[in-house]
């Protein structure tokens, strides 16, 4: 029994199962130390068989028992070789920044090094010819790959594209073909695509790895819009960007992190091209924020008299087309086009009218600079609305800025651009409050912070006046006057 102990093929055989039973035992969390009792253990079954002359990479055909104890040492010495170097390759190949990627890397060259222990040992240990098997695996591979051809590609590029990673899960991408959408689930065989008509598209990897894609998402979700525009040339090409320029600036949906830029594309004796440039959060804000940008500059051009030009494809000329430019908006337009005044009769809007001043400001003056109660209604230009130093909105033509004095909710207005204002008499606007009690309403939501599209409504906080509170403080601040 001693003799039988001391045989170094027995003394393999044991070591090699203590050291699976040690690899079990550390579990995954501990990979460096598991790393080095399987070298330790692996370096101790080399040794034993160099010293004895026993060489695991040359086949001898099984003549005993003894031979039965040659295969299995062998067996566990290609074993306890194929997990030391696994081993070294789950904790030496990492990429960084990039587990996912060093994940799918390190089960690649494992699945490598144990197909190789596989062939070596069907060579070394049972004496099986491997060329002949690799020539008929290369014919059923061969037959394989050609009924796969399609599957197999696709699981190609999968593999590329998650190496690559030109997007990821969640990532808004836009491909050459006009398909867009935001990238929901990406598999070996395909990626799923949620579009904004809620459809999910499933393109296969082959496809996505030949087209050329553009990742909005990236390197944030901030990205360029453009809307173009055209204007009949009765004004100087400054004149009118400038103007464009001012009403783009009073956009709440643009992302202002990134200045709206007005670039002049062509120009010639019937309209001057234009391309509107700016920026959104998000690809979600893109068409809320060139429906804003479109009103906001319709409603400033119309209010200093700039006209929209014809489609350059038009073959009919419509009456006025040719005309001179257009007047420029009074006060009486403006009123009628806001909706604070739309229940106003005609002749409210008229006498509210005569008592209206029109004043300039430059940017960051404040509306109005001395801090005095007052209500205006904004001719051209841009203005923000601030509670405290916080921005809640923007404001452009056509909107109203004001300040009623000891309403702690009111917002305070300062000027983005230069500011055309037409100010309103304080005595016609009370004369109006009788005339249509409602009016009072809809002015307080216009000025004391009412959220603007961008924000959601919140509660008011604790302390803030009364509705009710703000009417008395309206009417009070303007009979004083």
């Amino acid at each position: 029994m001693r003799d039988l102990f001391l045989s170094p093929l027995v003394q393999v055989v044991l070591l090699g199962i203590a050291g699976i039973i040690a690899w079990h035992l550390q579990g995954r969390n501990r990979a460096t130390a598991r790393l080095v009792t399987q070298i330790a253990f692996f370096s101790a079954m080399t040794a034993i068989l160099v010293v004895n002359d026993i060489a695991p990479t040359q086949y001898e055909p099984i003549r005993s028992v003894e031979g039965y104890l040659l295969v299995t040492a062998k067996l566990l010495w290609w074993v306890h070789l194929a997990w030391a170097t696994i081993g070294f390759v789950r904790i030496y190949v990492v990429l960084d920044g990039r587990p996912r990627e060093a994940r799918m890397l390190q089960d690649l060259i494992v699945a490598a090094v144990y197909l190789g222990v596989a062939l070596s040992a069907l060579a070394y240990v049972f004496g099986i010819a491997i060329g002949t098997l690799v020539a008929t695996s290369g014919i059923i591979a061969i037959i394989l790959g050609l009924a796969l051809q399609s599957t197999l590609n696709d699981l190609f590029s999968g593999l590329a594209l998650t190496l690559g990673r030109p997007y990821g899960i969640g990532d808004w991408i836009l491909l050459s073909d006009g398909t867009e959408g935001r990238v929901m689930e990406n598999t070996w065989r395909s990626t799923h695509i949620l579009t904004s008509t809620n459809n999910i598209v499933v393109l296969p990897n082959s496809y996505l790895a030949k087209i050329g894609l553009t990742n909005v998402s990236r390197p944030d979700e901030a990205h360029q819009v453009m809307l173009p525009l055209r204007i009949r040339p009765t004004h100087s090409p400054r004149f009118v960007l400038e103007a464009v320029r001012k009403a783009m600036i009073a956009s709440n949906r643009a992302h202002h992190g990134h200045p709206p830029v007005v670039a002049l594309k062509r120009m010639d004796a019937l309209a001057l091209d234009i391309e509107l440039l700016f920026h959104v959060a998000s690809h979600s804000e893109r068409t809320a924020a060139r429906n804003e940008i479109a009103d906001l500059v319709y409603r400033q051009c119309k209010a200093i008299g700039i006209a929209l030009a014809l489609p350059d494809t038009a073959t009919v000329l419509l009456d006025g087309a040719a005309a001179g430019p257009p007047a420029p908006q009074t006060v009486e337009d403006l009123l009628q086009s806001s909706p604070v005044f739309e229940h106003l009769e005609k002749t409210g809007i008229e006498k509210i009218a005569r008592g209206a001043n029109l004043r300039c400001f430059e940017a960051d003056d404040l509306l109005p600079p001395d801090g005095s109660p007052t209500l205006m209604i904004i001719r051209s230009g841009a203005a923000v609305g601030l509670q405290g130093e916080t921005e809640e909105l923007r404001l452009g033509s056509g909107d109203l800025v004001g300040n009623l004095g000891d309403a702690d909710e009111a917002l305070t207005f300062k000027a983005l651009t230069g500011l055309e204002v037409f100010e309103i008499d304080g005595q016609a606007l009370e004369t109006a409050f009788r005339d249509l009690p409602a009016l009072r309403t809809e002015l307080s939501h216009h000025l004391t912070g009412v959220p603007h599209p961008m924000k959601m409504e919140s509660r008011p906080e604790h302390g803030a006046k009364s509705p009710s509170a703000f009417l008395r403080t309206i009417q009070h601040r303007f009979r004083r006057r």
